[in-house]
């Protein structure tokens, strides 16, 4: 009962936070997820077993180049392309091999690619048109966390079929198509309250989302075991480290933006 309390109490500071960042300003949604950037990133250096300042110093130059200066168009669509290949190149490891093989040189494209420039990414969807839009961001969060809920509840109740034994055990694919559907059917809720888009674009981010969140959460987990430990950190009682709780939407961020800049293109 106090573990349930703690982590609810936990969970409810954390969404304030967000939600409050994400309505003041561009700027301090864009800063909140620089401070969340850096204490992530003392946790994925812990999984990776590497202690570097480095990692911190691209942390701020990048930023301070994409998201704060926003540097180029052209730089930024690079950057996007080569972030997509990581991730795809990480979900090919985590399918065919049994460990992701972590040499020194790979552990920072892994820091630049997989979570700096994905935090990035996350900070410029609700600007991809020019004009920061935060319904946007919060309606995307909001996508990304009825997708876990209903995961975590389907498969609790009705999995039977596991989705990835090796890596996550409660993982079932009853509880995956479960968080899909839902986020899916949610997905007409958050298009009526926002106004925003239209409905066939909130269905694509909610499979978007769906499918490369739980990808994002299936590699944090070989990560983890492979480093031996259950959890990415400390710093949320009942949910871990912070990591642990934006493994997902951080995976899927560079996937949301080039789906809206592909449908920003072709409209």
């Amino acid at each position: 009962m106090k573990e349930n309390i703690i982590r609810g109490l936990s969970g409810v500071m954390y969404v304030s936070i967000l939600v409050v960042s994400i309505f003041s300003s561009e700027f301090a949604f864009t800063t909140l997820f620089l401070l969340f950037g850096i204490i992530c990133l003392r946790e994925l250096q812990r999984l990776l077993h590497l202690k570097s300042y480095l990692g911190y110093f691209l942390l701020f130059f990048l930023f301070y180049l994409f998201s704060y200066a926003r540097w180029s168009p052209y730089a930024t669509m690079v950057l996007l392309i080569i972030t997509l290949f990581v991730n795809m190149f990480l979900v090919k490891d985590l399918m065919l091999v049994n460990k992701i093989p972590l040499f020194e040189k790979k552990k920072y494209v892994i820091i630049v690619f997989y979570l700096i420039a994905s935090l990035i990414f996350l900070t410029l969807i609700p600007s991809y048109t020019g004009d920061f839009t935060p319904e946007l961001v919060i309606g995307i969060f909001s996508l990304i966390w009825i997708n876990d809920t209903f995961a975590y509840l389907v498969g609790k109740n009705f999995g039977k079929k596991k989705l990835f034994e090796r890596i996550s055990p409660k993982k079932t694919v009853e509880g995956f198509l479960g968080g899909l559907i839902f986020s899916a059917v949610a997905a007409y809720l958050v298009y009526f309250l926002t106004g925003l888009l239209n409905l066939h674009t909130w269905v694509g981010m909610a499979i978007i989302l769906s499918i490369f969140g739980t990808l994002g959460d299936l590699i944090q987990s070989k990560f983890k075991r492979q480093a031996g430990v259950k959890d990415s950190g400390r710093l949320m009682p009942g949910h871990g480290g912070l990591f642990d709780r934006l493994d997902s939407i951080i995976f899927a961020s560079p996937f949301v933006y080039a789906f809206l800049q592909f449908l920003n293109y072709v409209s």
